[in-house]
């Protein structure tokens, strides 16, 4: 599942592509990652991403749009804990995180704006397999993502 360039499926597939803008930071272990989309709207709070890390299917890629708010951090250590004891492909957010250093060590792939040590509000805000627009793309749930260390890219169709 991990063999592929974003890369090559830009020279294969070019015209079926949208492609990412935003020059996101890799915060986990894994840093080549791809799965099915899971849409996850919210601002400075987490409680519905982490409904989502609790029940989206093995393999997945959730992909939060938080606002791009850097004023907290979205998703941690103990989070970043269940993405991967639940075996998710990835996380994906516009917005911040924080315990970077134990993010490195866990087994999952995490792109980020950047770091913030403060914890979100856990008021349950928000909105669950919504599409949404960020980084010169369309995210919509059920939609395929592939990330390597060149950049993100979305197809409407699994490639691999």
């Amino acid at each position: 599942m991990l063999d592929f360039k974003t890369t090559d499926l830009c020279d294969d597939y070019s015209d079926e592509l949208q492609i990412s803008d935003i020059a996101f930071r890799s915060f986990g272990k894994k840093t080549r990652f791809s799965g099915k989309i899971e849409t996850v709207s919210v601002y400075e709070d987490n409680v519905l991403l982490v409904e989502a890390l609790e029940s989206v299917q093995e393999g997945s890629v959730i992909v939060v749009d938080g606002g791009g708010s850097n004023r907290c951090a979205l998703l941690g250590d103990r989070l970043a804990g269940i993405a991967q004891s639940r075996k998710l492909s990835g996380v994906i957010i516009n917005g911040y995180v924080r315990d970077s250093v134990d993010l490195a060590k866990m087994n999952v792939g995490i792109l980020a704006l950047g770091t913030n040590p403060l914890k979100s509000k856990k008021e349950g805000t928000g909105e669950r397999n919504s599409k949404f627009h960020f980084g010169g793309v369309d995210w919509n749930p059920g939609e395929y993502v592939y990330v390597d260390e060149d950049g993100v890219i979305i197809s409407k169709q699994p490639l691999l």
